[in-house]
Parts: C-alpha cells; sequence; structure tokens
C-alpha cells in the first residue's frame, strides 16, 4: 500500500477518533462547545478542502474534507443540545467577520489566496471558543484538540503536492489547537478544579 495512502488513512481514524468522544461528550452534557466556532470551523475546513484539491492535495486533502463535514456535525450537535450558554456581542463580531469573508473564495481563482483567506476565517473561529474556555476551562477536551495536531501532521505527510496552499491550514490550526491547550491547561491550574 501507498505510504501517502496510509497517511491519509491514519489521518482520517485520527479525526473520527476525536470526534467520538467529543460528540459523546456533546450529547452527556458533559463538552459545552461554542456552536459559533464550530459553524466557521465547518464551514471553513470544507472550503479549504476543495481548494486543496484543486492544488493537487490529493489524498492529504481527505482528512480534511472528512473533517469538515464532522465538525458541521458538532455545529449542529452544539447547536440543538444548547451549548451556548454564553453568547456575547464579540461572539456575533466573529460569526459575522468570518461568514462575510466566506464569499471571497467564490470570487478568487487562486486557491492560495482562498486558503490564506480561509485559515484566517479558520482562526478566527477560535477566539469565540478561547474566551468561553477562559471562563470556563474544565467544559473543553483538550485530548480532542491534541489529537488534531497529530492527524494534521499525518494530513501533511500524505499530501501529494507541497505548496503554501495545501500546508497553510493545516500547519495554522495545528498552532492554534496547541496554544488553546496552553491556556486551558494554565487557566485550570490557576483556578484549581
Amino acid at each position: 500500500m501507498n505510504f501517502k495512502l496510509i497517511c491519509s488513512i491514519v489521518s482520517i481514524l485520527l479525526t473520527i477518533a476525536a470526534y467520538f468522544p467529543y460528540i459523546y461528550g456533546i450529547i452527556t452534557n458533559k463538552i459545552k462547545p461554542h456552536t459559533f466556532s464550530w459553524i466557521i470551523w465547518g464551514s471553513t475546513t470544507f472550503i479549504v478542502f476543495l481548494a486543496q484539491l484543486k492544488d493537487g492535495g490529493g489524498l492529504g486533502a481527505w482528512p480534511i474534507g472528512v473533517s469538515g463535514s464532522i465538525t458541521i456535525l458538532v455545529a449542529y450537535l452544539s447547536y440543538i443540545r444548547r451549548s451556548d450558554s454564553s453568547i456575547k456581542k464579540i461572539d456575533w463580531i466573529f460569526f459575522l467577520i468570518a461568514m462575510a469573508s466566506l464569499p471571497v473564495w467564490y470570487f478568487t481563482s487562486n486557491p492560495f489566496w482562498a486558503v490564506a483567506l480561509l485559515t484566517t476565517i479558520d482562526l478566527l473561529g477560535f477566539g469565540p471558543t478561547i474566551r468561553k474556555s477562559y471562563e470556563y476551562p474544565f467544559e473543553e477536551n483538550l485530548t480532542f484538540f491534541l489529537i488534531f495536531v497529530l492527524r494534521n501532521i499525518f494530513a501533511t505527510i500524505a499530501l501529494e503536492h507541497y505548496s503554501l496552499t495545501t500546508v497553510l491550514f493545516p500547519a495554522a490550526t495545528s498552532l492554534a489547537c496547541i496554544l488553546l491547550c496552553s491556556m486551558v491547561v494554565l487557566r485550570r491550574y490557576s483556578i484549581g478544579r
């Protein structure tokens, strides 16, 4: 079996492994994700998948596509479970900026600029989750975000074409996940259980 195919499969399996406990946590009210973040992440991730395919990402793009689809499911579950107990004005600002920027992809013929824009939007999607996680650091599943760092490493290895277009999104979201986890660990330590 092709090494890149193996990396793509491992990355998809890591994506599924990360989401199952996260989804279970939402259903059992142990995890309360911020709906706006997940709507932003689902939309941007799936569009980045399409841009990666256009730029020749091949097998390495498929884990991003699977992730985008499941992320939209998480947003839906978060919404119907009423996970957002504190939607603030700043959350609406993050959401509206992200949604207003998405049509730009339609008018962009260069996949790099689409990925750069969507990566920025995706990173903005961390805003509400960072705010919520700072206030309620015990309501996030850090293992989920750490698995995504590992998933992005395998997805990057599986790419059939390396360029800023194909590598930017997984690298930037991995860094954001690491920073989010670091902040939550520090907050948990500072306020105690």
